[in-house]
């Protein structure tokens, strides 16, 4: 690590442990030994920190930090499985909101990344933002032909700012893993590792352009549906360029009343657009909140900002499917089975309290009326069982919770009494019926044939290896067993303790008969000269400690 780096990263550990300490969680930088290692550290407690909850603090924390933990906040707010609910509760109201940064900066950002300057790419470009997040920040401007676009910009060194920080917080997480019990128990490295994954995805502004083209294909076939155009010549990695589109917040009641529009109908067609793209095409927004939705003046939604996007495979989109049915079917094995199939349950877990807990999610949904069935409740509770036992949940189906609750908010402030569940029962009916495809169950065997060819290929030569190695006798089973190593040492005892009960009464035995037969005979127990039964029970005596001791030695007595 070069000099300025290490300079950099100090610098900002300085910064993120007195912020930790302005926010009332100084006493986890200091159990961590983080101010240890700052010279001449002091930070004081920022007034009235104390009367927070801890999901407060946390906020505060990271909205001082500055907008690679803003942004990180935000995504770990997608992360039930991970984080307890009042975390992610207070994580969800993180604002995006910064100070801009000046015209120039972003012209020059947009010279240099698209080879000419703003005055010859765009009719007419407005300097003040539409908008300022933590990434970029939105501008407003006229194609040469007088399209109106949306032109977003990065912020300028927020890649360095980004990798410092990511660096800094991949450090911080392996130090309180090996200090802290709470940072092992929620896997504090993990998270990072995937948080920062997501982060650097959404800091490529051409995959976020590929990502609007194939979402705008999967709506074709939706016509109430409108996303706007990607003009690729004015993208790249770092500015991308859209068709601008002016429409109605979801949330905005009184101005969606004042067009004329139908609240219920936008919420049916709202959640039918995102049942489609969950259950159907398996390629989903994976934040729709009402910013990143309008309602257009016919009554379509236009659907904005691609950088956060959910895939689920056809194995994911079926373990979540069985999930669903399970719960309704009240069944705790289809239950568990969904879940080890949709998750990681971890070695040792407590599969007894595991079905408890199940049963308990099961019973909340006994019996319960379609319309008041939530379907992103249920997810979430499922992943409120993962996070008490630990299961690793894949990150896709945790934004796929994220959207529907999402969802079912913006569906209830359009219409109280709209149940989600009506709409998704014929998604699920026909994902159903497509598991039971023949057509589908036949492509599914048939594309497994190559590896079935395969594998009896390699039959032969599997057979003629362990044939020269039985010749060879060099073929060895290894068993490994708690159990069986029990019972084999309880063997052993069994056995040396059977040897030494053998061995003293055959000393017994011999010692009695010829101490009998001196004894009959009124004879001195010599053999020329010898006194035989004095040195053969020395003998046997010396034996029978040689054995004991044996015995002792080996442990198993």
């Amino acid at each position: 690590m070069n000099v300025r780096r290490r300079i950099r990263q100090l610098r900002r550990y300085r910064t993120i442990a007195a912020a930790f300490a302005r926010n009332g969680l100084g006493y986890v930088s200091n159990e961590m030994g983080l101010t240890e290692k700052l010279l001449y550290f002091r930070s004081e407690e920022r007034k009235g920190i104390r009367a927070k909850n801890t999901g407060e603090r946390i906020r505060l924390l990271l909205e001082e930090l500055g907008p690679t933990f803003v942004k990180l906040g935000q995504i770990a707010s997608s992360r039930p499985d991970l984080l307890p609910p009042d975390i992610i509760k207070e994580l969800e109201r993180l604002q995006d909101q910064v100070r801009a940064f000046p015209f120039e900066v972003a012209s020059g950002i947009i010279e240099q990344e698209l080879g000419k300057p703003v005055e010859d790419l765009f009719l007419q470009f407005y300097e003040t933002p539409l908008a300022a997040a933590s990434i970029g920040q939105v501008y407003h401007a006229l194609l040469k032909d007088g399209t109106e676009v949306v032109v977003k910009v990065q912020r300028p060194n927020i890649h360095a700012l980004i990798e410092t920080d990511l660096e800094i917080m991949a450090d911080w997480a392996r130090l309180a893993e090996s200090r802290l019990e709470w940072a092992r128990s929620y896997r504090l490295s993990e998270i990072v590792d995937e948080l920062g994954k997501a982060l650097r995805s959404e800091l490529n502004y051409g995959m976020e352009a590929r990502n609007a083209e194939l979402f705008a294909l999967q709506c074709k076939s939706m016509k109430h549906s409108r996303v706007p155009a990607v003009y690729l010549g004015y993208c790249s990695n770092r500015v991308i360029t859209m068709e601008y589109i002016e429409g109605i917040k979801l949330t905005d009641q009184a101005q969606l009343d004042r067009a004329g529009l139908n609240r219920s109908v936008l919420a049916e067609r709202y959640a039918t657009m995102i049942l489609h793209q969950v259950l159907i095409e398996g390629f989903f927004h994976g934040d729709p909140h009402p910013g990143n939705v309008l309602a257009l003046p016919d009554g379509r939604l236009a659907w904005l900002d691609f950088g956060m996007m959910g895939r689920l495979s056809s194995e994911t989109k079926n373990h979540f499917s069985s999930f669903v049915i399970a719960l309704r079917n009240q069944s705790t094995k289809g239950v568990l089975r969904a879940i080890s199939d949709m998750g990681v349950v971890p070695e040792g877990a407590d599969m007894r309290q595991l079905n408890s807990d199940v049963d308990e999610l099961r019973d909340k949904y006994y019996k319960v009326p379609l319309d008041r069935v939530r379907i992103g409740e249920a997810v979430h509770d499922l992943f409120s069982v993962a996070l008490r036992h630990r299961i690793q949940i894949p990150k896709e189906l945790t934004l796929l919770g994220k959207t529907l609750l999402t969802m079912e908010g913006v569906v209830t402030t359009l219409d109280p009494t709209f149940s989600v569940i009506d709409v998704a029962e014929p998604f699920g009916k026909k994902l159903i019926l497509e598991r039971l495809n023949p057509g589908r169950l036949v492509k599914k065997w048939a594309e497994e044939i190559p590896a079935y060819l395969d594998l009896l290929n390699d039959i032969p030569l599997s057979l003629k290896q362990l044939s020269i190695l039985l010749r060879q006798g060099k073929l060895r089973v290894e068993v490994a067993s708690p159990q069986v190593e029990a019972l084999m040492k309880k063997m052993d005892r069994i056995g040396n303790r059977l040897s030494f009960s053998i061995v003293l009464l055959a000393l017994s035995i011999v010692m009695l008969g010829l101490i009998v037969g001196a004894a009959l005979s009124h004879s001195r127990t010599v053999l020329w000269r010898v006194p035989v039964i004095e040195i053969g029970l020395g003998i046997a005596m010396f034996m029978f400690m040689w054995l004991l001791f044996s015995i002792f030695r080996s442990g198993r007595f």
